[in-house]
């Protein structure tokens, strides 16, 4: 792990990959996924392996923990993913056509929403984007930036205020 953090050295990789990914896969496995689900899972984990790998620190934990901490929560965000419902709201009856007005009216909307995202201050606005566009959480966006978790979730609240302010004339 330590030739990969500080070589990107690619023969250490594979053999990092070549050791841990069936391992992570019965891991993932054990847990319900199937077996399919279970090697996207991997392939996604070993690639933030590689990516995260200069956030690796031997100090606070051993290369096989950081290795199913990762593991584990893809999967813990991939379940979460999945148990989004479409609020009974947005769910349209099978084989509606969309109204015309109703398209003008969303894209007016949508114009007005990127109009506001782009008056955010840059920071606010790149992680809004992170969490809202994106889909990553608080945690992975404050691995991604380097920022503490403190900060990530006020900026996030101080963005989403300013949005609401921007925005409350579509509430009417």
């Amino acid at each position: 792990m330590i030739a990969v953090r500080d070589r990107r050295d690619r023969a250490a990789f594979c053999a990092l990959f070549d050791h841990f990914a069936p391992r992570l896969k019965g891991f993932v496995m054990r847990s319900g996924t199937t077996a399919a689900e279970a090697e996207d899972i991997v392939q996604d984990v070993m690639l933030s392996v590689w990516r995260k790998a200069h956030l690796f620190d031997p100090h606070r934990a051993e290369a096989s923990s950081w290795i199913y901490q990762i593991a584990r929560n893809r999967q813990i965000d991939i379940i979460r993913k999945a148990r989004r419902l479409v609020p009974e709201e947005l769910a349209e009856p099978p084989g509606t056509e969309p109204d015309p007005a109703q398209i003008v009216a969303v894209e007016q909307e949508t114009g007005k929403l990127r109009a506001a995202l782009r008056r955010l201050k840059g920071e606010q606005r790149e992680v809004i984007e992170k969490a809202y566009l994106g889909e990553l959480s608080h945690q992975e966006i404050a691995n991604q930036t380097g920022l503490p978790l403190g900060t990530i979730k006020s900026r996030i609240r101080l963005g989403m205020q300013r949005l609401r302010h921007e925005l409350k004339d579509l509430e009417e």
